[in-house]
């Protein structure tokens, strides 16, 4: 293992360096975007980057390309804006030829049509390794959403099952696994595009994110802005990663801690309000799943008739010299809890 890095106070070392500006009206973490005053507006910004390292399989290139660009958009949808533009570096491999660059293209552009959003330019070049950027400026919609204002007592909600990020990272990890090899040649994986839902939930959120990086870091980053806990249960993993789980001879709760995001929504609602919010819901046709509620401190998650202490796992895949080493580490925690 790795010695441990603190990213936090890194990206606050960095970002303590440059100038501010009074536009900025979020604080560093506290949105999956940036905020910003543009006159009597308020516009978006985010800028994220994707490569091999976020275990996307590339099989498909179709796929790769509306991955790469849903988990761009991803960040607009966690504080309920709209996006506008959309601009990219794409860095694509040298194995890379003209049919697969077109396809992984069409995936993008599939992505940006289904969202009505302009494409507005950006860089291309080939390397080795492929690695792709999305910028994206949006605007606020009706209520800007931010990660700041859970409190004890509300349900923390989900749009979708957990794990199709993981799934995804599985099924490239054990590639060469003869088990999983008819799953991985069958089963394709494409985020999903939550705006509609985004703005639906913006009218009963009290505070939002979105599980790029797993619903395990995306509840702790909520727990450590907002100063609170959490208990997690009942959870709704996707079947097709439950059934890999079992067949793997692996905890399904990994579908949970793994790093590998599945770009779903993670929101909290006050007590008072979450009936309303689930009737609505109901009548509009949108389906979200309760997967806790905020408590003071700990962190816990109840699994098979037992409580998991989640508040001393604290480690990263990057904190390991490979991913094997990281599985394990989680796997033996799990078994170490009960």
């Amino acid at each position: 293992m790795k010695q441990v890095n603190d990213e936090k106070k890194m990206i606050e070392m960095i970002t303590g360096m440059f100038p501010k500006s009074k536009q900025r009206l979020n604080k560093c973490f506290e949105s999956d975007a940036e905020i910003l005053a543009f006159g009597d507006k308020k516009l978006l910004f985010t800028i994220d980057e994707f490569s091999s390292e976020d275990m996307f399989r590339d099989s498909d290139p179709y796929s790769l390309g509306w991955n790469v660009a849903a988990g761009g958009i991803s960040d607009i949808s966690a504080c309920a804006g709209i996006p506008l533009f959309y601009g990219h570096a794409m860095v694509v491999s040298t194995a890379w030829n003209k049919d697969y660059i077109k396809k992984f293209t069409q995936g993008i552009a599939d992505v940006l049509k289904e969202i009505d959003t302009a494409f507005i330019g950006g860089d291309f070049g080939k390397a080795k390794d492929w690695h792709y950027t999305a910028a994206v400026i949006g605007k606020a919609g009706n209520k800007l959403l931010s990660r700041k204002g859970a409190a004890v007592g509300d349900g923390i909600y989900l749009s979708g099952k957990i794990g199709l990020g993981n799934l995804e990272a599985a099924l490239k990890f054990y590639s060469h696994d003869k088990r999983l090899k008819i799953a991985s040649n069958i089963f394709k994986c494409r985020f999903p595009l939550r705006l509609k839902e985004s703005a639906f939930v913006s009218e009963y959120a009290t505070c939002c994110t979105d599980t790029s990086d797993g619903v395990f870091n995306s509840l702790n980053i909520l727990s450590e802005i907002n100063g609170i806990g959490y208990e997690i249960k009942d959870l709704p993993y996707v079947d097709i990663g439950s059934f890999g789980a079992v067949v793997m001879s692996l905890p399904k709760e990994l579908l949970l801690l793994g790093e590998a995001g599945e770009y779903e929504l993670l929101f909290t609602v006050k007590p008072q309000r979450e009936q309303v919010f689930l009737d609505r819901a109901k009548q509009e046709k949108f389906t979200f799943y309760k997967v806790g509620k905020v408590i003071d401190s700990a962190k816990v998650l109840v699994a098979r008739d037992r409580e998991i202490d989640l508040s001393s796992l604290r480690v990263r895949a990057r904190d390991f010299d490979n991913r094997k080493e990281y599985l394990e580490y989680l796997v033996n925690y799990l078994k170490e809890q009960g």
